[in-house]
Formats: structure tokens, C-alpha cells, sequence
């Protein structure tokens, strides 16, 4: 099929000042340019007119016309020139050409794209939108559960407790807080600090309430009261004669302590598997507590050996000598006399076993053999730990530590209360594996 050649005529008007010679070509550098293009052209300064009045309108058109460049371009060669500049200016060629090799691979790209972005734009956050909540159910069967109400703390009644006043014979009926007050008052220098009164304020309240409890009147004459006011059960001194006391003495602020022990502590007590416990304490510790079962013969969980270091730096009375006559020991320990055994260069007194709190636990004394306890209580001795130094007939008995060494140690808890352990740290301590309960519930139980 011939190609067809098209000639377009553009009519260029002359630039005012310009004069293009007949001929003149567009020159260009290298093959990429294009070639001279045919162009007709008329002098740049239209001709004069002889009688410009006398020409007529068509003559003036014709020689206008007549000045006018007419180029005359070429398609043809204007497509080889076009070709030409674009592979000299880097110009690529488009992607539909040679790319069959190409569209596997770009088409697999693609679709990996595709599978990795569309999880991440589902589960994109959306900080526009807020979380829409759940619908309730709306089965017919279903009832809405209104909410609970807050739980009213339940009171329980303050029980009493009536104490037989050994010096008078009469029994008082008062409080279970105003009997500790006066126990505490009675048990424990005011002078110590608050949780140490604290710790005796809850072991005070536990010893009543365990008797309360199980009615125990063993102890008090004919049975008419509780306890007693006197070191058979717990010393105790009634609280209006505590205030009278120790107001006239100057111990306002020591009265104002004590009753912020017995409040900040009300109602508290020890407990073991649910019962209030044996709260045994006592005075001052030879650096150790004691078994239950040492000093009484019956193991009991909660009263275990326990070391208790306060008491040799803090208690005045830790260590004590005491002088007697070797014929008085005798006596009180109803013995006749001392062996010719041991007259004879032997020793009359020999301890022969010790207790986990380092107390004695059997000793002979002239043949006969005797507990610690026992021997404390017959000579009358502040502790059961003691040792003897024998000087012609005399004998100096030293004790360390003094009461039985069971429970709690007063000096101990007020050492440890001066260290910064709470009134719950120092009756743990003292007794292993308790618990703490409300006194009023157990007694409103019974």
C-alpha cells in the first residue's frame, strides 16, 4: 500500500525588523536534527505602493498575501526527526514493547502485595472510630441481674466479763475493752511503746475471751466470775482507779497512750484453727521463749521455742543473784539432808538436761532429782535458767531472764516495737502459726 503524503500550508507572520533570505534552511547539529525544510518565502518589507489611493481592495490583499512566508513542512520527515530526539534525550521506550518476559513475574508480585497488605488494613486501628459496646442479650428468657448491694458491716454486741476483786470479795461486771484496759494497765509499763501495748492489749483480750468461750470459772472462788484480778489468771486494776492514778502521778499522756492501744486493738484476738488461744506471756526471756510442754507437759502448737534477743540489752531485771543457806534450799526442796556421797568431794547439785530454750530441764540436788520449773517454783527463783556458785554453807543462785518463758516476752515485744515491728509482727513472732479473729463474733457464736 503507497503511503500518503500530506502537505499542510501555515501561514507565518513575520516578525517586525526581520529579514529571511530566500532559501534559508533550519540548520541543525548531528544527524538528530531535522532536515532543511522547503519553505517559500517573500521579502520581509511589503512592496510600496506606487498610488496607494487609486489601489483597490482586492489588489491590496493580493500584494499583502504576497509577503507572507507559506512554509510547507513534511510529515514524513517531521516523524524521522521526532524518533531521532527522542533516542538522543533518553526518552524509553513504552512498556508494551518486549516486556512478555517480564509480565509472570510482575503479575505474582502483585498478588503477594495484594495477600500481605490486605490482613494489615483490616486490623488497622482506626482512632476516629470508638468501640461500640456489646450488645446485651435479648433472648425473652433472659433476666438482667441487678447489682449487688455494699455489704453493711455486721456489729455483734461488746461482751462482759466479771472479774472477782480478791482484795475486797466482791465481783465487777464491766466491758471486755474496759477489763483489758485495766490488765494492760496492770500488765505492762506505761512507759513502752504503743505497739508493744498494742501486742498485749490483743494477748490480754485473747487469755479472757479463750475462757469466755468454754465458760471456765477454774480458779476463781466459788465460780461466781470469770477470772480473778490476781497472777493466777491476769493482774488487774479497774480503769477508773488506773486514771485517778496515774493523773494524779503526771501520767496523763501515758493514760491517753494506753487507751489508744486498747482502741486501735479492739475487738482483736489470736486464734488457732478457728479458737482463741492460751496467750501465755510473761516478763522478761533469757534470750529464748520455751516450749509448752517443758514447762507444763502438754505440747501445744502455737507456744514453741523461739529466740528473743531484746531482752539481756534492755530489761533491768535480766540477771539476778540471789544469796541463800545451804540447810534453806534443803528445806524448801523437803529434803533431809545432803548425802555422805557428796559430802565427800561430790557435787550435791548436778544438772542433768537442759530445754530447747536453754533452761533447766532436770537437776539433782542432794540424790534427788527435780525439774526446773519445779525448783524455781519451790526456791522461789525468777527463771528456771540459773547457775550456783557454793561458798562455805552458802550458796549464790544467778537467774537470767524471769517468768516462765512461755508465750510472749514483754521486754522482747517492746524491743521489737523499738525496731519499728507492728503489734501483728511481735504476736507472730511469739506465737507460731496464728491467726487473728473478732472477739464479739466468736462470743455472739457460743
Amino acid at each position: 500500500m503507497k503511503e500518503a503524503r500530506v502537505q499542510v500550508k501555515v501561514p507565518l507572520v513575520p516578525r517586525p525588523g526581520m529579514q529571511e533570505a530566500e532559501g534559508n534552511t533550519v540548520s541543525g547539529i548531528g544527524k538528530d536534527k531535522p532536515a532543511p525544510l522547503n519553505l517559500r518565502t517573500v521579502p520581509s518589507q511589503p512592496a510600496r505602493l506606487s498610488n496607494p489611493g487609486q489601489v483597490s481592495t482586492d489588489e491590496l490583499n493580493r500584494q499583502t498575501t504576497e509577503h507572507i512566508h507559506i512554509p510547507v513542512i513534511e510529515l514524513d520527515q517531521f516523524r524521522r526527526v521526532k524518533r531521532r530526539r527522542m533516542r538522543t534525550f533518553g526518552r524509553k521506550p513504552r512498556w508494551g514493547r518486549n516486556t512478555t518476559r517480564w509480565q509472570p513475574a510482575a503479575a505474582v508480585s502483585a498478588l503477594l502485595a495484594m495477600a500481605l497488605l490486605i490482613p494489615v488494613i483490616l486490623v488497622w486501628p482506626r482512632t476516629s472510630e470508638s468501640p461500640k459496646p456489646i450488645p446485651a442479650p435479648t433472648d425473652a428468657n433472659s433476666t438482667r441481674t441487678p447489682a449487688p448491694a455494699p455489704a453493711v458491716p455486721v456489729t455483734y454486741p461488746e461482751p462482759k466479763v466479771r472479774v472477782y476483786l480478791s482484795a475486797t470479795g466482791t465481783t465487777m461486771n464491766l466491758p471486755l475493752e474496759d477489763y483489758v484496759t485495766g490488765v494492760v494497765a496492770a500488765e505492762m509499763p506505761a512507759e513502752f511503746r504503743l505497739e508493744a501495748l498494742k501486742a498485749q492489749a490483743i494477748a490480754a483480750r485473747t487469755f479472757i475471751v479463750r475462757r469466755l468461750a468454754v465458760s471456765d470459772t477454774s480458779g476463781v472462788p466459788s465460780g461466781a466470775a470469770d477470772v480473778t484480778d490476781t497472777v493466777s489468771h491476769q493482774v488487774f486494776i479497774p480503769p477508773d482507779q488506773v486514771k485517778a492514778d496515774w493523773t494524779r502521778l503526771g501520767k496523763a499522756k501515758e493514760w491517753e497512750k494506753l487507751q489508744q492501744a486498747v482502741r486501735e486493738s479492739r475487738d482483736t484476738v489470736m486464734t488457732y484453727q478457728g479458737k482463741a488461744i492460751t496467750a501465755s506471756f510473761f516478763s522478761t526471756s533469757n534470750g529464748y521463749t520455751e516450749n509448752a510442754e517443758d514447762v507444763w507437759g502438754n505440747a501445744v502448737p502455737y507456744l514453741q521455742s523461739v529466740d528473743s534477743p531484746w531482752d539481756k540489752n534492755l530489761a533491768p531485771g535480766f540477771k539476778q543473784t540471789v544469796t541463800m543457806k545451804r540447810n534453806e534450799i534443803l528445806q524448801k526442796l523437803n529434803l533431809d539432808a545432803i548425802p555422805v556421797t557428796a559430802q565427800k568431794g561430790g557435787s550435791w547439785m548436778e544438772v542433768l538436761s537442759t530445754t530447747k530454750g536453754h533452761r533447766i530441764k532436770e537437776v539433782q540436788i542432794a540424790g534427788e532429782t527435780f525439774s526446773g520449773p519445779e525448783v524455781r517454783k519451790l526456791l522461789g527463783l525468777r527463771s528456771s535458767q540459773f547457775s550456783w556458785k557454793t561458798t562455805g554453807d552458802e550458796v549464790q543462785i544467778t537467774t537470767y531472764g524471769y517468768g516462765h518463758g512461755v508465750g510472749m516476752s514483754q521486754w522482747g515485744a517492746n524491743g521489737m516495737a523499738q525496731e519499728g515491728h507492728t503489734a501483728t509482727q511481735i504476736l507472730k513472732h511469739y506465737y507460731t502459726g496464728i491467726s487473728f479473729g473478732q472477739a464479739s463474733k466468736m462470743l455472739a457464736a457460743k
